[in-house]
């Protein structure tokens, strides 16, 4: 993860019945390493043009720091599949001296809600959890806003335990 950098965005804003309000996406263009890999541009399908004509982090984070304060009222928490994201935005935010209300947001690590609520004997990746819950994959796979839509739609499927 130390070499890794954020080169998009994706968020998804949803409400008490699990219906999108609103939504973020951008491309953020990497400081350390500007060139993508064949891999990621393999995985994402994001073109390094994409990239090239991206702002850097700090200015796309204050472009979505924006973007969320305007929903401040509404917002109960926040939601990963995992907890690698939640892992990258808090190293790139130590690396960039960036301030951020998800900080003190609570975090929901879903992948592994969904696994408890449904006694799984080990998290499983977000397709297959979609698969399990009978609901096909939307959008385009490893892509920030696509992997953040598909989340939120497991998001009423993973209810505590204790619920």
């Amino acid at each position: 993860m130390e070499d890794m950098e954020i080169v998009e965005i994706g968020a998804s804003l949803v409400g008490g019945d699990g219906h999108e309000l609103d939504h973020f996406q951008r491309f953020v263009r990497p400081q350390r390493r500007p060139c993508l890999t064949t891999f990621c541009r393999e995985l994402t399908h994001i073109a390094q043009a994409d990239i090239d004509s991206a702002a850097p982090l700090p200015r796309v984070w204050s472009q979505f720091e924006h973007w969320l304060s305007s929903h401040r009222s509404r917002l109960a928490g926040w939601a990963s599949w995992g907890d690698y994201d939640r892992q990258q935005l808090e190293q790139e935010w130590r690396r960039h001296g960036l301030s951020s209300s998800l900080a003190t947001t609570p975090h929901l690590n879903l992948k592994q809600r969904f696994a408890d609520t449904r006694q799984l004997k080990r998290a499983v990746g977000l397709k297959t959890a979609l698969q399990l819950a009978g609901l096909s994959l939307q959008g385009q796979q490893h892509r920030a806003l696509g992997d953040a839509r598909n989340t939120a739609r497991l998001l009423p499927l993973a209810a505590p335990p204790d619920a």
